[in-house]
């Protein structure tokens, strides 16, 4: 592993096994705040049909159900962004072979970093968080992160949402049972520092929110947005492909209609992941 201070959990060690046995190419899935590993799920069985060997590791101490995370919210807290782009970084140095990296939210913004060190193959960032050089900032992104930003005692805990803050950060665009459903499926606490992070990037030359944009390894990189995502707006999403575009390598941008935040775990998730698996093929 890259970096021997990283723990990784058993069960990540054993999917870097297999995958590394498979010989096939490894798509590396990295979820977002507010979710775990296994909002992708049903994504990892598409890409494991087309001959890909997924691979949905945790963040750092990430519980296996979301029913011990919500019992146990204190694991979350104190999670940096560095810390959690290292993370990821080991576990694609177990791999034998490069990997795709696709992510959602938070994980579309560790994707960008990813990316930029030169460890990926081929990159789908979906809904991305900002980082630094990201400028606009809507109000409807600042009310989905109010449940966080709102008390600066959140920057070392880990915060949950209450229904209504998840209906309308991650669910505006289904309808009340659907987005009931999301909820209690998928939703667990979050570490707050990761949103103060990125809410400062711009103010703070040595944020961890940062994205080496130039590096020529930095590989095909696709950038996803959901046209009604309140967390995620499309100003938002733009304005990541458009730092982006300064990379010599392919970058693209996908817009898909009418879609909010929870656009790879609602019920049309599959529209989505086909459009990230159409651009992973055609470079790995």
């Amino acid at each position: 592993m890259s970096d021997p201070e990283v723990h990784i959990s058993p069960s990540t060690l054993q999917q870097i096994e297999r995958a590394n046995a498979s010989g096939r190419t490894p798509v590396v899935f990295i979820h977002g705040l507010w979710l775990l590993p296994s909002s992708w799920d049903r994504w990892a069985e598409l890409f494991h049909e087309h001959g890909y060997a997924p691979l949905l590791p945790g963040w750092p101490d990430d519980p296996e159900t979301v029913e011990e995370a919500n019992a146990h919210p204190e694991v979350f807290a104190n999670k940096t962004i560095g810390q959690v782009a290292d993370h990821f970084a080991a576990v694609i140095g177990g791999l034998a072979r490069k990997p795709a990296v696709i992510g959602h939210s938070f994980g579309g913004l560790l994707t960008n970093i990813i990316a930029g060190r030169g460890l990926a193959a081929a990159s789908v960032a979906i809904a991305p968080a900002p980082f630094r050089g990201v400028l606009p900032l809507p109000i409807s992104a600042l009310r989905a992160s109010a449940p966080v930003l709102g008390n600066p005692a959140n920057r070392h805990r880990a915060v949950p949402l209450t229904f209504e803050q998840f209906h309308y950060a991650f669910a505006n665009a289904v309808d009340d049972a659907e987005a009931k459903e999301l909820y209690e499926t998928h939703a667990v606490p979050a570490p707050g520092a990761p949103i103060f992070q990125a809410a400062t990037a711009n103010l703070n030359p040595w944020t961890e929110a940062k994205v080496d944009v130039d590096n020529p390894e930095r590989g095909p990189l696709l950038v996803i947005g959901g046209e009604r995502d309140h967390t995620v707006p499309r100003a938002i999403a733009i304005a990541v492909y458009h730092q982006q575009l300064d990379n010599p390598g392919i970058t693209e941008f996908v817009e898909i209609p009418a879609r909010g935040h929870a656009i790879t775990i609602d019920s049309g998730w599959r529209d989505v992941a086909e459009v990230a698996l159409g651009f992973v093929k055609r470079f790995v």
